[in-house]
């Protein structure tokens, strides 16, 4: 029987570095990788909702219907409980040998050494159809530690039976400012009675910081690895959370408190207890898979006359890995390989990770996508239009920057600190991490 895991591990993010960094792993080295003629079992892991679950373990069977002698363990879990586990495990030497990568953890897990190269796996695993500046998003320094799955930029998305059931209308959301985003959250909240919110806030979401921070000339992390965003910029960013829970635009800080974290299938924008919310955009079809009795669409985020053009980048949604623990390396990358190149996964998995940076991926799945798929792709082209360049990935030291924002971000909401001094402490922590990694 098939052993399935899921469930968060007993290790706090801020955990991850002091765990690794004890550890002693050495990534593997390049040379030529053999398949085993003998039955070979291991293990891959991923974080998602239902749908992307249930996607995944089509494509392990697919996977082992193909290559009979491989056994594929899953193990999935919640966002915050996978990356608690993940940290665990690769600190006991006992990481998945497949494991699905978030850019924010890639150059800390790399640095250590416990990702293999993936280069070294070029006798299974095959790149040639990706562009070299997509590959390049999954490397850290001359290895390329993750391969890229898709990429979607950032969006906004609308519960657009909520907005009809409490008659307020949405504006032109292709070209809306802030003062009419805000006014709509705030229309929907008064008109329900406060009993559905206009607008989720941001969290500890860094995706969304980025797109703010691009909006405003800035960028969170330069090319040389230290933290590039201006105070007065973060300082904004919290600000403008307060404004939508003082205007009643948004919960009040306890109430957004309580379900903050929460698996997809219970957040507001899916029990219908918030109308908008800021996403990364190849998730939209985990939020309509999980509420299938809302309609949803997706919008580029609001402007106003200060708004720096190309502020939308189309960010790796997340990448394959393999652990330089693996005892089957080959059969890791085999793996890997099938997942982002064999077209019935495509079939299966959809947009869901991303729109597919695998161009025979992309071919596999067109004209054969639901609606929330199509409305993904479609939405990524037209991102991808007046996209700028990619944001600079997150550096060694700086893998806990979601927990550090989330943690002054509440302390603002909750009144425990001003803004201002949120965020200086913000940059300052940041910054101190990635110089004691250097």
């Amino acid at each position: 029987m098939r052993r399935i895991h899921k469930g968060g591990g007993l290790a706090a993010l801020a955990a991850v570095g002091m765990l690794l960094a004890g550890c002693g792993i050495a990534s593997t080295g390049s040379g030529d990788v053999e398949l085993s003629e003998q039955d070979v079992t291991i293990s891959m892991t991923w974080w998602g909702g239902d749908a992307r679950t249930q996607a995944t373990l089509e494509a392990i069977e697919l996977f082992e219907a193909d290559h009979p002698n491989i056994t594929v363990e899953p193990q999935f879990a919640d966002w915050s409980g996978y990356w608690d586990r993940l940290a665990t495990t690769t600190a006991g030497g006992e990481a998945p040998d497949v494991m699905q990568f978030d850019e924010v953890y890639l150059a800390s897990y790399g640095a250590r050494g416990a990702l293999t190269d993936l280069e070294s796996l070029s006798g299974v695993l095959k790149t040639d159809d990706l562009d070299d500046s997509v590959l390049d998003s999954g490397r850290v320094g001359e290895q390329l530690l993750g391969l890229p799955i898709g990429a979607a930029p950032n969006g906004v998305i609308i519960n657009k039976s909520l907005f009809e059931k409490y008659d307020v209308p949405l504006p032109d959301t292709t070209s809306w400012t802030w003062d009419e985003f805000n006014a709509t959250a705030e229309a929907l909240s008064d008109a329900s009675g406060g009993e559905v919110r206009g607008v989720n806030l941001f969290g500890a979401d860094t995706f969304s910081l980025r797109i703010w921070a691009r909006q405003h000339g800035d960028e969170l992390f330069d090319a040389d690895g230290n933290v590039a965003i201006s105070a007065k910029t973060v300082e904004d960013y919290f600000n403008l959370e307060r404004s939508w829970i003082d205007s009643g635009a948004s919960a009040s800080a306890a109430e957004w408190a309580e379900t903050s974290g929460v698996p997809l299938d219970q957040s507001s924008i899916v029990t219908g207890g918030v109308g908008m919310m800021f996403i990364a955009a190849g998730s939209f079809p985990s939020y309509q898979a999980a509420a299938p009795d809302f309609e949803y669409t997706i919008a580029n985020w609001p402007t106003d006359d200060s708004t720096q053009d190309g502020f939308q980048y189309l960010k790796p949604s997340m990448y394959w890995s393999v652990s330089s623990r693996s005892e089957h390396p080959a059969e890791a990358g085999l793996l890997v390989n099938f997942l982002n190149s064999d077209e019935r996964v495509a079939k299966l998995f959809g947009v869901e990770r991303g729109v597919p940076v695998n161009p025979a991926m992309n071919d596999a799945i067109a004209g054969s996508l639901d609606e929330a798929n199509q409305l993904v792709v479609d939405f990524t082209e037209d991102m991808g239009q007046e996209s700028g360049p990619s944001s600079p990935v997150t550096p060694n030291g700086a893998s806990d920057v979601q927990t550090v924002i989330g943690r002054y971000n509440e302390q603002v909401l909750l009144g425990q600190m001003s803004a201002e001094e949120a965020a200086a402490g913000f940059i300052d922590e940041v910054q101190n991490a990635i110089d004691a990694a250097s």
